[in-house]
């Protein structure tokens, strides 16, 4: 039995298509609450009562996307043999997901202050970012990355920070169908699987401690 949403999702999802809408037409900082209720057909007041802000709205495209891009991500996952062919497809996924809104991305990369909400960084997008890193998790220990102990929590993060720096070259790639990423992203992607095969070697344990400590300070965790 298919199982219909109810009236409140519907209007919730109305109203996040209307604003998804409005900021590729008019960008995000020169839309209005008032112009995202008046696309969906309703009261400016009515919107508010679903979405506080511009912020909700953004906070609510991220979760829908990740919400979309789940099914796939899973497949993706059980069916890749390789970590190249696992960070390849699931951050190549990303791509093809948010092209729609490639601009709304553009403008909303003014915002990675951890302390404002639409940030990656940020705590209101921390179960977003969560979800982000556990794919990335399952990537590595699917693959059995071998490194020391004391690097290989990080790896998945550190992953993540890197798909996060495609995606900001990503949104200001003015390049023909922004060959220029694809290019940045299969040499990128080659050069960190070499990394990481010259850092399981026994000649560099030497290296092993001293990245441990740099990586326990950058995440605060010395």
């Amino acid at each position: 039995m298919t199982i219909q949403p109810t009236k409140s999702k519907q209007t919730r999802a109305r109203i996040l298509a209307a604003a998804l809408t409005v900021f590729r037409e008019r960008g995000f900082e020169s839309a209005t609450m008032r112009d995202i209720a008046a696309h969906a057909g309703m009261a400016v007041g009515a919107a508010y009562y679903y979405f506080d802000s511009k912020d909700a709205l953004v906070l609510a495209f991220y979760a829908q996307a990740q919400q979309q891009m789940a099914p796939q991500a899973e497949r993706i996952l059980s069916a890749a043999t390789s970590l190249e062919q696992r960070l390849r497809e699931i951050i190549g996924l990303k791509f093809v997901t948010f092209a729609p809104n490639r601009e709304l991305l553009r403008a909303l990369s003014a915002h990675v202050d951890p302390t404002h909400p639409v940030s990656p960084f940020s705590p209101q997008t921390a179960a977003i970012r969560d979800a982000d890193l556990a794919w990335f998790t399952r990537a590595v220990d699917d693959s059995r990355v071998r490194l020391p102990r004391s690097i290989l929590p990080y790896l998945p993060r550190l992953l993540w920070l890197y798909q996060m720096g495609l995606i900001l070259f990503w949104v200001y790639d003015r390049s023909p169908k922004q060959s220029r990423t694809e290019f940045l992203f299969d040499q990128s992607r080659r050069i960190i699987l070499i990394l990481l095969k010259f850092a399981g070697l026994p000649l560099m344990k030497p290296l092993h401690r001293r990245a441990a400590d740099l990586l326990r300070v950058l995440y605060e965790e010395a």
